[in-house]
């Protein structure tokens, strides 16, 4: 678990009420910023077990109570594990949850054997670009077949 000042992160089972509710928000604040809409069968969905120990783990990002943030991990063959479903709220955004929220996972990766992690993004999300930038990642060529990606990335965990 992560505590900073404002908000804490920590693991959430998948299918309880709180992870849902971070997981709707993510995909209304997506189909509302892409064109066209998001339909979550085209984003090379994973299955909810990738996300429960020692496949992947699934953390909820808290301010007093309240779910306002989320993002997952699942592990892959050959130590690498992939970031899924990470969202910030809007009112959140700005104040290092992201920023830290990625650095849980890539944690959670390191304790789940991963040696690499990979994340895929939308051309439309430009802010996690630019963190995915800061943070050490580099875009590699496609590895999967997410439909809304047009950016994928890869950071090697010391």
């Amino acid at each position: 678990m992560t505590k900073q000042a404002s908000f804490t992160i920590e693991p959430e089972p998948v299918d309880s009420p709180d992870a849902q509710e971070a997981l709707g928000e993510y995909v209304a604040e997506l189909d509302r910023r892409f064109p066209g809409g998001f339909d979550t069968s085209r984003a090379a969905p994973p299955a909810k077990s990738d996300f429960v120990p020692p496949a992947g783990v699934f953390l909820v990002v808290r301010v007093d109570g309240r779910v306002l943030g989320c993002g997952a991990l699942r592990t892959a063959p050959g130590g690498i594990g992939e970031i899924r479903r990470m969202w910030i709220a809007p009112e959140l955004r700005g104040r290092g949850a992201g920023r830290a929220l990625l650095g849980e996972l890539e944690e959670q990766a390191r304790r789940l054997g991963c040696e690499r992690v990979r994340l895929d993004t939308a051309a439309e999300l430009r802010e996690a670009r630019g963190l995915y930038d800061s943070a050490g990642y580099r875009e590699i060529p496609a590895y999967n077949d997410n439909e809304y990606a047009r950016h994928w990335y890869e950071k090697t965990l010391a």
